[in-house]
């Protein structure tokens, strides 16, 4: 355990960090398989509103560099493709 004051809050910093960047990445996980159980359902509706809201929460994850910008910017191509293959 550390000792001196700036190594404690340090520590603390790190933890805050570590539980917000897990929560947004959780978040994003969520929205993402929301959009893949509304393609494999085969209901488009569903799917592009599911689709608008995880590329929302994708950008933002990206925005905050939780996420890798082109990871992201991939992932959302596929969902979309899928999405627009459905009849």
């Amino acid at each position: 355990m550390a000792h001196h004051k700036a190594a404690l809050k340090h520590i603390r910093q790190t933890r805050k960090r570590r539980d917000r960047n897990r929560n947004a990445k959780s978040r994003a996980r969520s929205a993402v398989k929301l959009v893949a159980s509304a393609i494999e359902a085969g209901d488009k509706g569903k799917a592009l509103t599911a689709l608008r809201e995880a590329e929302s929460v994708l950008s933002s994850t990206a925005g905050k560099g939780i996420l890798p910008r082109r990871r992201v910017a991939r992932k959302t191509s596929r969902l979309a493709k899928k999405v627009a293959s459905l009849g």
